[in-house]
């Protein structure tokens, strides 16, 4: 449940991570619409002519293989590099060109991919065309390779040799068919076809001689033979920046980042946020949750007052109630409000408290104990020109000569008066015990607003002096151990503690208002709303 409770928290971060990821996507935009645009293109070469034949043996498989493996390698070096960049008169360096190349052989393949990236879309083509004709010319079985090129010479006057004697032996066989055909005596003819078998039989000899220089002059089925298969084409879009790519890796990040970071924010957040976080380990009985009351003034804030039927007032109603039934038929009728530390809101939930009991017609006096910055006078708009001070001061004034009404009914108010210069002697007087009873007899719950437990020692003197105390915490604001440490020290003095509340809490907090709402407004509200909105949106 404490588990659940914290990915919930999370929820309150929304706007951390919708931030970051926001921001996240248009840095990267941004940047990545800054970058220059990189253009690649692919020649691909096939070593070897083992896919003319019917039946490839393997042997001629696997040294293409290999082949085209050092070929890959040859198209990243010096050489072929440094040679690319005369043949185009290109203003660059070797190793630079080299960063922008990148040659492929898959496993097993006779293929050859040499990959050129450049800004222009249009040079990029030429260089890998390019690198590819100067691997060819480094091929041995290359027409342009030097020592082919002198081999070539040699053999072509072989066959020139060659062909003048297959024409002249066919010329003689032709001969001495014709005089075959005139023979007479066996002899003649025995003689003649001898001859003429010999001649054939060098005519094929040499015709063999003659494909076989053919076939080297051509490149023949030599594995170590290069060609291009695919040229370059020039590409028409970008391989970079992606920027659809970028975008959606920057704003994934930014994302994972922010919700990373709210996670540990609320890892090591050990403050207390809802009435859930109050777990046994404080020893605090969660008695309500109160919503964030908006307003300008202490006025404007005393909703029970002001707006009876919101979600905030009846979170007090929902407060009173579990006061009233926690003691059973006896209920607390001297409660203390305190705090751990100022500014949680302690006066102005003593003030809702209070009117709330008065309208469930209870006498209800709401005495503001803290004498040193009072406030109670300032949320119901009364004088502070006497109260809590002069009645602990002068033993003989009775409580009914500074009691104030209110304009609610049961509901009076003890302000504080003039501010002594020693409040906490004040309040752990005899005076101040007597003044406890006193209006406890006078009234059927008497609330008490007092300065916080961890800032001075006033709300611990008069802690012990009344039925119990209730401590009101800030959502959001207060950690753990520091509650802990506000908790021990009540318990120490033996204060009855009866629960906490916790204030200011996102969203409503306890209670359902719309529940209550009477008919008429809730018929005023309906006739407010837009034509078009459906009523469960609205």
């Amino acid at each position: 449940m404490a588990e659940l409770r914290r990915y919930r928290n999370i929820v309150r971060w929304w706007w951390l991570v919708l931030l970051s990821t926001v921001i996240a996507a248009g840095a990267s935009y941004y940047i990545s619409d800054q970058q220059p645009r990189i253009y690649a293109s692919t020649t691909t070469l096939m070593v070897g002519q083992a896919i003319a034949k019917a039946n490839p043996s393997d042997q001629d498989l696997y040294l293409a293989d290999q082949l085209a493996n050092v070929y890959a390698q040859m198209a990243e070096r010096e050489p072929i590099l440094q040679a690319t960049i005369d043949a185009l008169a290109l203003d660059v360096e070797w190793d630079v060109l080299g960063g922008q190349v990148s040659a492929f052989h898959p496993s097993q393949s006779q293929f050859l991919s040499v990959t050129v990236q450049d800004t222009s879309p249009e040079r990029a083509a030429v260089i890998a065309d390019e690198i590819a004709r100067q691997l060819i010319l480094q091929s041995p079985t290359s027409p342009q390779n030097k020592a082919r090129q002198e081999r070539a010479g040699f053999v072509q006057a072989q066959l020139d040799d060659l062909e003048r004697r297959i024409q002249d032996a066919q010329a003689e066989v032709k001969k001495l068919e014709a005089e075959l055909e005139t023979a007479f005596s066996a002899r003649q003819i025995r003689d003649l076809q001898s001859d003429i078998a010999s001649w054939q039989s060098l005519i094929n000899e040499w015709q063999r001689t003659y494909t076989n220089l053919l076939d080297f002059l051509q490149g023949g089925d030599s594995p170590n033979y290069l060609s291009v298969v695919e040229p370059a084409v020039v590409p028409d879009t970008p391989i970079s920046p992606n920027i659809p790519q970028n975008v959606m890796l920057a704003a994934a990040t930014g994302f994972l980042l922010a919700l990373g970071a709210a996670f540990m924010l609320e890892y090591i957040d050990s403050t207390i946020k809802t009435s859930d976080d109050l777990s046994p380990s404080l020893g605090l009985t969660p008695l309500g949750s109160i919503a964030r009351i908006k307003g300008k003034g202490y006025a404007d804030r005393l909703v029970t007052l002001h707006n009876p039927f919101s979600a905030a007032s009846e979170a007090y109603r929902v407060l009173r109630s579990n006061i009233q039934f926690m003691a059973g038929e006896q209920p607390p009728k001297t409660i203390m409000l305190t705090s751990t530390t100022p500014e949680e809101g302690k006066s102005l939930t003593a003030a809702n408290l209070s009117v709330v009991m008065a309208q469930a017609d209870f006498k209800t006096i709401l005495v503001d104990a803290d004498l040193r910055k009072p406030s109670i006078h300032k949320i119901f708009e009364i004088s502070n020109s006497q109260g809590l001070s002069d009645l602990i001061s002068n033993p003989d004034m009775e409580p009914e000569a500074v009691l104030q009404d209110t304009t609610v009914k049961n509901l009076r108010v003890l302000t504080s008066g003039p501010l002594p210069p020693n409040p906490a002697e004040k309040l752990s007087s005899q005076r101040m015990s007597q003044l406890v009873h006193l209006l406890e007899e006078t009234a059927d719950v008497v609330i008490f607003d007092t300065t916080p437990v961890m800032a001075v020692t006033d709300a611990a003197v008069l802690a012990n002096r009344v039925d119990g105390v209730i401590l009101v915490i800030r959502s959001g604001r207060i950690p753990r151990a520091t509650l802990k440490k506000a908790v021990a020290r009540l318990k120490q003095i033996r204060a009855n503690i009866l629960g906490a509340i916790v204030n200011q809490t996102p969203g409503k907090g306890d209670g359902y208002a719309e529940y209550f709402t009477p008919l008429a407004q809730i018929q005023t509200e309906t006739a407010k709303r837009p034509w078009w909105k459906p009523s469960f949106l609205r």
